[in-house]
C-alpha cells in the first residue's frame, strides 16, 4: 500500500478571503483532546507538548459526552482535579466526545491575540472564530464510529485501527456530515505539530502510518468563509482522534 499526502481538492465553501489576506493554509492552531493523567482521563487544550490552561477554558465548552460499546449515552462529567479536568462517569465508557466554540480572536500589529472581533481592534491583521472538537476511543469500537451530534468536524476510522505502530491505517474526515477533500490532517498533533500536513483526498480519505506505540492524537483542520466579515475573516475547525496502542508487558 502506498502511503503519501493526497493532492487537496478544496471546494468552494474554503478559504475565500482567507487566501486574498495571504494567510498561509497551514494553520497551526491548538486544539483540544483526551489523554491518560495518573490513570485518569483529562481534556487538555493546547499544540504539540503545550499542555496549556484547561480548567479556565471549560466555560467554552459545549457538550461532552461518554459513548458505550453500541455507541449509547453514558451519563459522563469533567471534574477538576488540580490543573485539569478529569473525566468521571456512571458506568465504563468505550469513548468520549466533547466539542467547544472558542469564541472569536484578532491579531493585533503586534503579535498579542485578543479576545475580540476585528471591529472592536483598530490595528487587527487577521481575525478568526475557531471551533473545536476531539474524540478520544477508550478501547477499538465493536461496531463503527458514527458521526456524533454537534461534531461539525469529525475524523473517523475506516475499519479497525492497527494496534501495532507503523502499521497503516485510513481515516475519513467529515464537515458537517459528509467527506470533506482537502482537509489537513497531523498525525501526530502532539509530538510533531509543525509537520507538513497531509491532504484528504475526494474522498475525504487520508492513509498513513501510525505514529506512536502509545497515545496518538491525529488532528484535521478546515477553514471556512466567514459568515460576519465584519468581525472575523474565517472560521477554523479543527477535530482530533485519539486513542492508545498497547505496549508490550512488563
Amino acid at each position: 500500500m502506498k502511503l503519501t499526502a493526497r493532492p487537496a481538492m478544496i471546494g468552494a465553501l474554503l478559504f475565500g478571503s482567507v487566501v486574498s489576506l495571504g494567510i498561509s493554509t497551514q494553520v497551526q492552531a491548538h486544539g483540544i483532546w483526551f489523554a491518560q493523567r495518573a490513570r485518569q482521563l483529562a481534556l487538555i487544550y493546547g499544540i504539540g507538548a503545550d499542555d496549556l490552561d484547561m480548567v479556565k477554558r471549560l466555560p467554552l465548552l459545549n457538550s461532552m459526552t461518554g459513548y458505550d460499546d453500541n455507541w449509547k449515552p453514558v451519563p459522563t462529567r469533567l471534574r477538576v482535579a488540580g490543573v485539569v479536568p478529569v473525566v468521571d462517569s456512571d458506568a465504563p465508557t468505550a469513548a468520549l466526545g466533547a466539542t467547544m466554540d472558542y469564541g472569536v480572536w484578532a491579531k493585533r500589529s503586534n503579535g498579542e491575540w485578543v479576545n475580540k472581533g476585528r471591529d472592536e481592534v483598530s490595528d487587527a491583521v487577521v481575525a478568526e472564530h475557531t471551533m473545536k472538537s476531539a474524540v478520544f476511543l477508550a478501547k477499538m469500537p465493536k461496531t463503527p464510529v458514527p458521526l456524533l451530534a454537534g461534531h461539525l468536524l469529525q475524523i473517523i476510522p475506516q475499519g479497525e485501527i492497527p494496534q501495532e505502530l507503523g502499521k497503516p491505517v485510513s481515516l475519513k474526515v467529515y464537515f458537517q456530515g459528509k467527506p470533506f477533500a482537502g482537509a489537513q490532517v497531523l498525525t501526530d498533533f502532539v509530538n510533531d505539530p509543525d509537520m507538513p500536513p497531509l491532504m484528504t483526498g475526494p474522498d475525504g480519505v487520508a492513509v498513513f502510518r501510525l505514529r506512536n506505540q502509545g497515545l496518538n492524537v491525529i488532528a484535521a483542520t478546515i477553514i471556512a468563509k466567514t459568515d460576519q466579515p465584519k468581525k472575523y475573516d474565517y472560521i477554523e475547525y479543527r477535530a482530533t482522534l485519539s486513542f492508545i496502542l498497547p505496549h508490550a508487558e512488563e
